[in-house]
């Protein structure tokens, strides 16, 4: 059966809305493939919450090999509406990371969502944050001042949050260069709350878009210095999201419908000797569930991270918080800690 989705208006409208970014991304990156790459659409995986009667989303994930090293634009809602027992009426959002293939083209993550809870309380996330594997000053100053503009007022604030949220304490240094983040943001205009999601989503993928495809229209040459600076900072891209990243972590325990889509975020391949090396440096029990991630990948230093090692991971990421629920205190957080796994109980 067809998901069934949110029936409120606000949650109808955020649907829209999330739609039409992803729309927006795909098409923008599909031109980019046909302009300098394979010209390979990107193809369309769907799943659902409960064989679809609590809602479902798509991802639109990268087929073109010659631009993009993973990339995966994602879209979901999920409702409780006729669950009488759940607090959350909708979650609706849009959840998206590029890796490009070109070593000096970044990284981008985007993350938009509405919830809407039966108490009538209603809110949203936006984030969005720079990774380039090679950082260059140009590409910071020009997604940072364009990020500035469409969080407008709010930006200090998102920005605060931001650089809070990405920082990874154990290895004393962040995740990106450029970071923005408002959690549970609203006011009492709700249209111009949307309209800044809004502004805020097409202002990352216009940005985005414009930085890399000047390193692909510019054919920069590759050296085994770029290719070794990628491999490792998508090593600790990967780190930072299986041990750090809130948001994961909570899509992978409140189900297990979509767990290879809620990790579509992880980079190809991984230095599995380089993250080993970082289990040292972290708090109790995280070090131990890196050392049983690690015990999931061969010991190499070009590891590909495939749907089988990711279903495997999704698993060990949520038996080690079903067993050590005191180690989500030791997970990112902005100036607030979202309720997102008690809303879905």
């Amino acid at each position: 059966m067809p998901p069934i989705f949110a029936t409120s208006t606000p949650s109808k409208e955020a649907y829209d809305l999330v739609q039409r970014l992803q729309h927006y991304f795909v098409q923008k990156l599909t031109h980019l493939s046909q302009q300098y790459g394979q010209d390979r659409a990107f193809q369309p995986v769907s799943w659902l919450r409960e064989d679809g009667k609590y809602g479902g989303g798509t991802r639109y994930e990268a087929r073109d090999e010659m631009l993009f090293n993973r990339g995966s634009v994602n879209i979901s809602q999920v409702q409780y509406e006729a669950d009488e027992k759940k607090s959350l009426r909708s979650a609706t959002a849009i959840s998206t990371i590029i890796h490009p293939v070109h070593p000096k083209a970044p990284s981008v993550h985007m993350h938009i969502s509405y919830t809407e809870l039966k108490s009538g309380q209603s809110y949203w996330r936006m984030m969005a944050d720079l990774n380039p594997s090679i950082a260059q000053e140009s590409m910071k100053h020009t997604f940072t001042s364009t990020l500035c503009d469409a969080f407008g007022e709010y930006a200090k604030a998102a920005q605060a949050q931001g650089e809070r949220y990405f920082f990874i304490p154990a290895l004393g240094r962040h995740r990106g260069v450029s970071h923005f983040y408002l959690e549970e943001f609203y006011t009492d205009n709700a249209a111009l709350d949307k309209e800044m999601a809004n502004r805020i989503g097409e202002a990352t993928i216009n940005v985005y878009c414009d930085l890399i495809e000047s390193v692909f229209a510019a054919h920069l040459p590759i050296t085994p210095a770029d290719m070794k600076a990628q491999q490792e900072y998508h090593t600790l891209y990967f780190f930072q999201v299986l041990t750090l990243d809130r948001g994961t972590t909570s899509g992978l325990l409140i189900h297990n419908e979509n767990d290879v889509g809620t990790l579509g975020s992880l980079p190809k391949t991984i230095n599995v000797p380089l993250l080993a090396s970082w289990a040292k440096y972290m708090p109790k029990p995280q070090g131990a569930l890196l050392e049983e991630m690690c015990a999931l990948l061969p010991f190499e230093t070009a590891v590909v991270i495939d749907e089988p090692i990711k279903a495997k991971l999704a698993q060990v990421v949520r038996t080690h918080y079903q067993t050590h629920p005191q180690a989500l205190s030791l997970q990112a957080s902005g100036h607030t800690i979202p309720p997102t796994v008690a809303n879905h109980d």
